[in-house]
């Protein structure tokens, strides 16, 4: 994540002066610019977890604590309200301290509704992606020297990777999976995988480390290629239904024996997802800007929109929406078990209706979550969307949860699935349209 080459600002503009443009899953989505004039990527950050934390510590309201063989880890993850338990370790060589990673050396990674949180063994910095709400991903390091005063520093270097075709042209986060060899180096000769929540489990997990039941369903995590000259050969037999990695590696070192099969598969749908809500975020403030030039250099009204702007904010929201209502989900075959308590406390963390239902309610039978509509609705990147395309995506929601859209994207959706979020949405979700709110006085 933090190679050393040239500034992601001269990358952005060499992108953008050949015109590029990316597709992912079938979509065309052009690189942003982080200079943009409503957007300022690359000002001092102020509002994400990592730099609300670190003006805590620069006020010396708390202090992190440093303890071996973690160093800092433990105490930040407490900071942050990061649970052990969704540790997962990846043992391919995809960060930027690959001379560490190995089988028996994985980063772990630990993460929450917004942020993530890596960590090698021996490594001399404890890696962090913090979600900013209006800007998206923000790239910190913290040395993990005892002597020296915690301090997260800023990595833009990491734009190299995580704002790329892989990310939504927009800086963000992405999982892989890969074919690796004995050593964890990825064959990319043999192609590689982003999963998300669409992705069928057989694509899933290649250069990780999986524990739990899935059933005769198979993923590629737990083992790597033997014959370098089929690279895209894995033994994914030996790998499925892993229960403890006791006789992989020394787990002594890190915080949890565990590489949560449900964690991992949270931490897939919410990257995404993340990416999405910072792309539909940033393609509505720069529509909305030239807009208004558009608007001014015309003589016009300035809330005056033209049918451009319109389908392109409508675009990036239906997009959005389609995700957040899990339209394209991969369907499980099997029930499928994690090995950490993950999936307890993760449904544990959210709001409930009166009857006890929550967004964050894990069906693991043949989906992932028992009603399909994104927990994230909660976050503050969804709050910190722009009114324009917040408007659009809550009209467009409720449409679909009332049944008024009668569009084939939603019909895994069923009434039952569409009354349950809808319910649930109008006892848990501040900050809804007055017309829902009449639904409820109703």
């Amino acid at each position: 994540m933090y190679l050393a080459s040239p500034s992601p600002r001269w990358v952005f503009l060499i992108v953008l002066l050949l015109g590029s443009s990316i597709s992912a899953r079938g979509q065309s989505f052009t690189l942003l610019s982080l200079d943009d004039g409503p957007i300022q990527y690359l000002l001092p950050p102020k509002n994400d977890p990592i730099a609300r934390l670190q003006q805590r510590l620069d006020r010396g309201e708390l202090q992190l604590e440093y303890a071996s063989p973690g160093g800092y880890l433990l105490s930040v993850l407490k900071q942050l309200r990061v649970p052990l338990s969704s540790q997962t370790l990846v043992f391919s060589k995809t960060s930027f301290q690959q001379h560490r990673i190995s089988p028996e050396t994985p980063r772990a990674l630990y993460f929450n509704d917004n942020v993530y949180v890596g960590w090698v063994r021996g490594g001399d910095v404890i890696e962090v992606s913090a979600v900013d709400p209006e800007r998206g991903a923000m790239f910190y390091s913290l040395d993990q020297r005892k002597d020296l005063k915690p301090t997260f520093v800023r990595r833009e270097e990491c734009l190299q990777c995580h704002a790329s075709p892989k990310t939504l042209g927009v800086p963000g986060h992405l999982v892989r999976s890969v074919f690796p060899d004995p050593e964890g180096v990825p064959l990319l000769q043999a192609g590689s995988f982003l999963t998300d929540h669409s992705s069928p489990l057989k694509e899933r997990w290649g250069g990780w480390y999986v524990t739990g039941t899935h059933g005769a369903q198979r993923h590629m995590g737990n083992v790597w290629v033997r014959d370098k000259n089929q690279p895209d050969r894995l033994d994914t037999t030996a790998g499925a239904n892993i229960t403890s990695l006791k006789h992989s590696l020394n787990l002594n070192s890190f915080a949890k024996p565990d590489s949560d099969i449900v964690a991992l598969m949270v931490l897939e749908h919410q990257t995404r997802l993340h990416n999405l809500l910072t792309r539909t975020a940033w393609e509505t403030r720069i529509a909305l800007t030239q807009q208004e030039s558009m608007n001014l250099a015309l003589g016009e009204p300035l809330d005056r929109w033209s049918d451009s702007t319109r389908r392109r904010i409508d675009s990036q929201v239906d997009n959005l929406l389609r995700y957040m209502l899990f339209a394209d989900e991969a369907r499980l075959t099997e029930p499928v078990s994690g090995t950490s308590g993950f999936q307890n406390e993760f449904a544990q963390a959210g709001p409930r209706d009166h009857r006890g239902r929550s967004l964050r309610d894990l069906d693991l039978k043949q989906r992932l979550f028992r009603y399909p509509c994104s927990f994230l609705i909660y976050s503050e990147a969804f709050d910190a969307l722009p009114s324009a395309a917040k408007e659009r995506l809550y009209q467009r929601l409720w449409e679909v949860l009332t049944e008024q859209n009668a569009s084939k994207d939603f019909a895994a959706l069923s009434k039952t699935d569409r009354e349950s979020i809808l319910e649930i949405l109008l006892e848990t979700k501040s900050g809804l349209p007055e017309y829902w709110q009449k639904r409820k006085a109703d």
